[in-house]
């Protein structure tokens, strides 16, 4: 109850705060990349239960001469590598924390397609809430493979209290500020999830 009265209020004070930039990166995705200027996705939360979490877009809608969507990697536009750079596609999440759908800290939703490929333990991760941030992005990010991943977000599970979740968002704002693990070396994005025996 106390996480939850604690997401609340602070992802109003910072929907508040936040709102001149929150306009302004509207503006700019809109001029780089027209509309829509949200991307929503669905992805499983507490319990595995599907929502629609929103973020900024960051690639462009080309497609092939079959008319079907190029690669993510060759969608990825300047616009759109600035913005997950900088972590400011995220900020539209705060609506979702609002909601009750996300926390502000916990394992980050993942795809929807993931649910059938997760060992009993790895799914241990939807025992609660995902987050905008979690043990594992303070951790490494997207830098660490499936496995590790995986077992900070369990961890997480195991040992989540309040004092951590403070650390846990401290250490995020070091991390954004500093641009640290944002992706593999050699991948523009992230590799996609293969099973439980991913490593």
């Amino acid at each position: 109850m106390l996480k939850r009265s604690f997401d609340l209020a602070v992802s109003v004070v910072l929907l508040i705060f936040l709102s001149p930039l929150l306009c302004l990166t509207a503006i700019f995705v809109w001029l780089a990349l027209g509309r829509p200027i949200f991307f929503t996705q669905r992805r499983p939360g507490l319990h595995a239960k599907v929502f629609s979490m929103v973020k900024f877009r960051t690639m462009t809608e080309e497609r092939n001469q079959a008319g079907l969507l190029l690669p993510n990697e060759q969608r990825l536009s300047r616009c759109g590598t600035f913005l997950r750079s900088t972590s400011l596609d995220e900020l539209p999440e705060l609506w979702n924390v609002l909601r009750g759908d996300m926390s502000l800290v916990g394992p980050r939703p993942l795809l929807a397609e993931y649910l059938p490929l997760y060992s009993g333990r790895q799914a241990r991760r939807h025992e609660v809430r995902p987050g905008i941030t979690g043990w594992a992005q303070v951790n490494g990010r997207n830098v660490i493979e499936w496995g590790r991943k995986f077992e900070l977000d369990v961890w997480y599970v195991d040992n989540r209290t309040m004092r951590l979740d403070l650390k846990i968002l401290w250490l995020t704002v070091l991390r954004v500020i500093r641009r640290d693990g944002i992706s593999r070396e050699g991948h523009a994005m992230t590799p996609k999830f293969q099973g439980a025996c991913d490593e």
